[in-house]
């Protein structure tokens, strides 16, 4: 989904992240409701937010793609705020994984900067 969206201009590119994450919040939570259970394994549209939100504005090469894709799953996987989990509905499924996107953007762009990519 990153690679058609790549070639958007930035603002084309952040309005559809957007349109996205918030559809995300109205059908995680329903999903979480039909699951009968929080961020069931079916519900990945949290995950594809995140990783969105990782590559935004990230150059499409190899490196960076990895290195985001292993930035966003240790943030994932490691809950920097556990916190955000226990927020109600789709709250809690999609801002899980936004922070940690947004915490693997922040390292990824640190990581070109310095390496004058």
């Amino acid at each position: 989904m990153f690679l058609p969206l790549s070639r958007l201009p930035i603002p084309g590119y952040i309005l559809v992240f957007t349109g996205y994450a918030v559809l995300g919040l109205w059908v995680a939570g329903e999903a979480g409701r039909i699951f009968g259970t929080k961020d069931a394994s079916p519900i990945v549209i949290d995950e594809i937010a995140g990783m969105l939100l990782t590559y935004c504005a990230i150059p499409v090469a190899l490196l960076p793609l990895v290195i985001g894709f292993l930035g966003f799953r240790l943030f994932d996987i490691c809950k920097p705020l556990p916190q955000l989990e226990r927020l109600p509905g789709g709250w809690g499924i999609m801002l899980d994984d936004l922070f940690a996107g947004c915490l693997a953007q922040g390292c990824l762009r640190l990581l070109l900067f310095l390496w004058g990519s």
